[in-house]
């Protein structure tokens, strides 16, 4: 366990070194964020009856979606671990005497967690500091919160597995770019990324919540926002644990049947 502890804080630390770049996508994101707020305000006002969140709701949970973009979006996937399998690298990790997925997927968990840290907490000020419905409202009550903080933690895992998977099946590939591309475009779409789950037609938006995507970014901040609670939650929260555990399980799975018959490409 203390060389996987290792793993996760060499990584963590050299995550925090890209401040500029942080930088960079925080004002982004923060523009992107403001242009999604106002095009659901119009929206609203179009036909409030119609909108099935609160409009102060929505805007905690762009906010949130932004700033947590790293740690919750399959884009984050490690970059350099697809690079190795392109380039041959990866028969250098290979070598390291010990479970290569387990540490594959501590180094992404590390890599997602010190980007999101740059990202969040600037962001989280200044959006809580914009007047109401448009800024970061606090959640209801405390007991929301650590529900919320729960859901975060299993949505970050969840995440993080379908990237290794995304991972493993690029040894089947000359270049990683295509898998990464479908991957991050399904992902977006069936965790709310593009739209907020809540907006699709009741019956599809019954089956997406069943599908592991459902399981990162969808309930937390639904949770926070105040949109999701009760039993609904706590099916939610079940699922998150069951979908972690299957797509690790999974993932291993893919790892076990591809490095049994790895042929390194490059050298």
């Amino acid at each position: 366990m203390k060389k996987y502890i290792a793993f996760f804080r060499l990584r963590f630390a050299m995550g925090l070194q890209y401040r500029a770049a942080a930088l960079g996508g925080l004002v982004c994101q923060f523009f992107w964020g403001a242009m999604a707020i106002l095009a659901f305000k119009a929206f609203h006002d179009t036909d409030p009856s119609a909108f099935p969140m609160s409009l102060p709701a929505m805007s905690s949970y762009i906010w949130l979606q932004q700033a947590l973009l790293h740690l919750l979006s399959v884009m984050s996937m490690d970059g350099e671990l697809m690079d190795m399998i392109q380039s041959g690298n990866v028969a250098y990790e290979l070598c390291r005497p010990v479970g290569v997925y387990n540490m594959w997927y501590i180094k992404n968990l590390a890599s997602r967690a010190s980007g999101a840290l740059l990202r969040c907490i600037p962001a989280l000020i200044v959006a809580a500091l914009i007047p109401a419905p448009f800024g970061l409202m606090a959640p209801p009550d405390v007991i929301t919160f650590l529900w919320f903080a729960l859901s975060l933690v299993l949505a970050a895992v969840v995440v993080t597995a379908i990237g290794m998977i995304v991972a493993m099946i690029t040894f089947h590939t000359v270049s990683p770019r295509g898998v990464r591309l479908i991957a991050v475009g399904i992902a977006d779409f069936f965790s709310g990324g593009i739209v907020p789950l809540p907006f699709f037609p009741e019956a599809v938006r019954r089956v997406t919540e069943l599908l592991p995507f459902s399981a990162t970014a969808n309930v937390p901040l639904r949770i926070y926002s105040g949109d999701l609670h009760g039993g609904e939650m706590l099916f939610l929260i079940a699922l998150q644990v069951f979908w972690a555990v299957a797509l690790i399980a999974v993932g291993r799975l893919l790892e076990w049947k591809e490095l049994k018959n790895v042929v390194v490409q490059g050298g």
